[in-house]
Formats: structure tokens, sequence, C-alpha cells
């Protein structure tokens, strides 16, 4: 049975040197903070506990302080491995000054991992990572100098060139719930998404580790319906109650996030006529009826956005890595959380369904893009974001739509008689000769064969032969001065060159209606 513990007294059970395993999601979701605070504020006082490995699957925090910046105090972490680092700027400070060893692996890896510490294997075998900063013919994953251990191996297996990512026992893991009886059952029923707390709390229990649950309240043994408990009581040490607790950091309570309700599509606020929306326009252009898509962080959400006002989503599945299906994805810090879902199941199997290439088209976005057709969106200048889970989905989707704008740092334009005026260029080029951090392997899409687009607002690029070709250019935009000059390379000019659809560049719904004839291609039509 577990034992019902206040979050100071939980806090005096994580021991100098352990290795903890943090379950959550950005913006609050899932996110154990309250516990996470109890654990900074006992090493603020006393020293203890120090030495610490931190394991994140996914970003976790706020960008204010919270989550894994918990955490980044000089001495009371030693190790970081994490799947998305954006969320926690101060460790990331600690990263970038050496004063840790630091370490970013694909989110879906590491959340597939969990399963194989749990079972007790010895790792994970897999294609995902290869080719980008992740091999360890590149990076292996180090973010910094100070991480010197090698956490990822190249190896062949029956003639074919795979990573190893090897297991580590967990001695906490640290989950979060609504509900838990009074034997220790956790269910999820106001939860945003599952996450990996299940495998999460099994990698620790047969690690020899235990588990400390963060939940809003507490019920009569046996009262909980069996189908919302998510983690049960064998698997749970530690109950700490926090009423306060909010589904998100934006609400106490969204029930169109658990699937309590659903809410009408029109409730939903459109994206504002402006850079955003043309590239998630040009981008949605690419769907098709019937087809299972993922949408990444950032500007390539917005896809959804413009599906929705174009009333296309009941001819589309939307899903992301958080283990949402169907609906409408969240925008902002709660990226993770969906509006109306259709299911929500575990991260680990989204991410073994993903790693399969179930996924018919990804929109991801994209902070650099280099000759070779390379991605960077993990590590820039002083900013390390973290792949999160780009690299499961680039490397496994059928095919890959990047977005992103064309230049960065103070870009406006606007739109008059459907053609694009830059008003001011941004400072920043986007389209650079060599990315600073291979999140995307150009190479690794040509080997095989994969379809790869490059939206931004005033030019569209295709990959062919390890190589960008322009193939569409906005109506109003030169060629010379606003799309060549603006880049550090020269791409192949298609001899086909195009306008993009004059409907992007107008207020008002594009009316991109379908015919009734869904893609055969697609199985889950």
């Amino acid at each position: 049975m577990a034992r019902l513990l206040k979050r100071d007294e939980a806090a005096t059970l994580i021991r100098d040197g352990s290795t903890l395993l943090l379950t959550g999601s950005g913006g609050g979701l899932m996110d154990a903070d309250f516990i996470y605070e109890a654990i900074e504020r006992r090493f603020l006082e006393t020293g203890h506990p120090q030495g610490l490995t931190i394991v994140h699957i996914t970003g976790i925090g706020d960008g204010r302080g919270g989550g894994v910046d918990r955490f980044a105090h000089p001495g009371m972490v030693r190790r970081v491995i994490g799947g998305h680092w954006g969320w926690s700027p101060k460790m990331q400070q600690l990263a970038l000054s050496e004063q840790i060893e630091a370490y970013n692996l694909p989110q879906g890896v590491l959340s597939l991992l969990t399963r194989e510490i749990a079972a007790r294997r010895k790792g994970l075998f897999t294609r995902v990572g290869l080719m980008t900063f992740v091999d360890p013919r590149l990076q292996g994953g180090k973010l910094n100098r100070a991480a010197k251990e090698d956490l990822v191996r190249l190896i062949e297996l029956e003639g074919e060139e795979l990573l190893f990512y090897r297991s580590f026992p967990v001695d906490v893991a640290i989950v979060r719930g609504t509900t838990a009886d009074e034997s220790g059952n956790i269910s999820v029923e106001w939860e945003a998404a599952n996450l990996d707390v299940l495998s999460a709390a099994q990698a620790a229990r047969n690690s020899g580790g235990i588990v400390i649950a963060q939940v809003k309240r507490l019920a009569r043994r046996g009262t909980l319906n069996p189908r919302l408990v998510k983690i049960p009581a064998h698997l749970v040490d530690v109950v700490v109650v926090h009423p306060g607790q909010w589904q998100t950091c934006e609400a106490e309570y969204n029930p169109a996030f658990s699937g309590e309700i659903r809410v009408p599509p029109d409730i939903l606020t459109p994206l504002d006529f402006g850079v955003r929306k043309l590239v998630a326009r040009r981008a949605a252009l690419e769907l098709k009826p019937g087809s299972l898509v993922n949408l990444g962080f950032g500007i390539a959400d917005g896809v959804a956005d413009v599906a929705a006002e174009e009333g296309l989503c009941d001819r589309l599945t939307f899903t992301i890595e958080q283990g949402i299906i169907g609906g409408v994805p969240a925008k902002g810090a709660i990226f993770g959380a969906g509006w109306n879902p259709d299911a929500i199941i575990d991260a680990p199997s989204q991410f073994d369904f993903y790693h399969g290439g179930g996924i018919d088209i990804a929109f991801l976005g994209a902070a650099q893009v280099d000759a070779r057709g390379n991605v960077n969106v993990s590590k820039f200048g002083n900013t390390i974001a973290g792949c999160g889970g780009f690299i499961d989905i680039s490397q496994t989707a059928k095919r890959v739509v990047f977005c992103c704008t064309f230049t960065t740092g103070g870009l406006r334009v606007r739109c008059e008689d459907q053609r694009l005026i830059i008003e001011k260029e941004g400072s920043v080029k986007k389209f650079v000769r060599e990315v600073e951090h291979v999140t995307y392997s150009g190479e690794y899409a040509r080997l095989h064969n994969q379809p790869v687009l490059y939206v931004t607002e005033r030019a569209v690029f295709e990959l062919v032969e390890g190589h960008l070709r322009l193939v569409e250019i906005a109506p109003g935009v030169d060629l010379e001065s606003q799309v060549l000059s603006q880049m550090e390379f020269v791409p192949e000019i298609s001899s086909d060159l195009r306008l993009m659809d004059p409907r992007i560049f107008a207020e008002g719904r594009m009316n991109l209606g379908w015919s009734e004839k869904v893609d055969p291609e697609l199985r889950h039509a």
C-alpha cells in the first residue's frame, strides 16, 4: 500500500546521486511541479540531494523557473538526459557553461527506452537518429564538452546500420495523475494526456527504485473506475496530494482536453492573417482526404487551424506525440493537449506507430535549412531547444513538410491584391550554407526516398537528390533580391518555377473543398 506523505517528506526520500525519471510535458501538462518545488527547497536549505541525474522524456516547465528548472542549481545535478530542453532556460545555461553533463536524445527513443528498462532489456535498437547529431559519428547526443560518456552506439544487425540506446537503472520516478485511492491506484480522468507515466513507474519498480505520485484528490479504496486507473497501486510507493493542481498552466480544468465534452469547432480562435497563417495555408495544400497527420510545435501547428477554418478536419486525423489522436492540437505552451480528441493513448504506443512509418504526412518547424536539405531545430547559437519528437517523426513519416519563415528577426510582411509585400526583411537568414546541428538529415531522406518540401511565406523548395530545388515563389516577390540574396547558398531553380496559389494571400477562407474521393493509398481513409 502506498504511503500518503506531505511533499517535504517525499522530498527526503531522494538520495544523493540518484537517477530521477520525470514525466510531464510543457505548460504544466502532467507536471508534478508541486513535488519538484519541495525537492528544490530542500536542496537550497540543506545542499541535498546533490549529484542527481535527471531524465525527462519531454520538455517540462513553463520557462519561468518551474519544471526541470527546479533542479537547475550548481551541484544539485550532475547529468541531464532530456528529450526537449526548450522549457528549461536555466538548465540550458548550466549546460552551456559546462556545469553539467548535457545530453539530448529523441523523445520517442526515450519514451520507448522506459519500456526497455521496465522489461530489464539491454536497451533500444532503432534506425531513429541515424545521420543526425544523435549518431555517434556526429555528436552522439552530447550537447557539451562535459558530456563524455557514450550513451549511443552504432551497430550493424543483419546487414543494417542501427543505433543502440543503452538502458540504465531508475532510482525514482515522479509521476502525476488526478486521483489516488487509499491503496495507491492512480487514475487520470482529468488529465489531458497519459504520456509515459505507466512505463516510467514500471521502470523504477523493476530497477529497485521508488515511485512518487502527485494527485489532486483522494478516493476510498475500490471506488475508482478500473478503466481510468493508469498506474496500479503495486507500482506506487508514495502519494502526495496537491488540491491546487491545475490540468495545464492555462486552466485548472478544460473538459475538452480530457475528452469529457466536445466543444463546437467554431469556438476555436482562427489564426490571425499574418505570416504564420501564410505558411500554414501553403503547407495545408499538401493535405489529402483521409490523411493521418502529425503536427510539430510552433508554426507548423497552424496547419490544423487552417484545416479547421476550411472545414477539412472531419476528413483528417491529426496526432501529436504526447499520445493525442484526433481533434485539434492546442497551441503555445500547452502544445501536447488537444481539443476534442478521439483517443488519448500512452506515448510509447504512439511512438511505436510513428517509428513503424504510420504517419502519412508530418508538418514540422525549421530553425535552419542548409544546401543539402539538412534541418536544425535543436541547437543554435546560445539556445538549446532540443529535438523533442522531431527526429522520431521526421525520419519515419511517409512525407515531410518543413514550415518556417524565410528569414527571422524583425520580419514584417503584408498582403495586397493577392500579392506578398515584404515590408521589412528579417535580420537572420534561415537558409544557411551549413546547419549548426543536424536534427534532420537530407542524405538520410535521399537514401530512403522520402518526399520532402520546405514551405515559407515567399518560396517553396523540394529536396531533389541531396539538394534544394526552388519550385514556387509568392506573387509580388522578386526572385533575386527577396529570395536568392537572402540565402547563403544558391538552390537549383526549377525550369517550371510556379507562383504560389494566390488564395494564400487573400483574407477570408481559401475554399479548399475536397471531392468525396479519398486517396486510395491512405489505408485508414
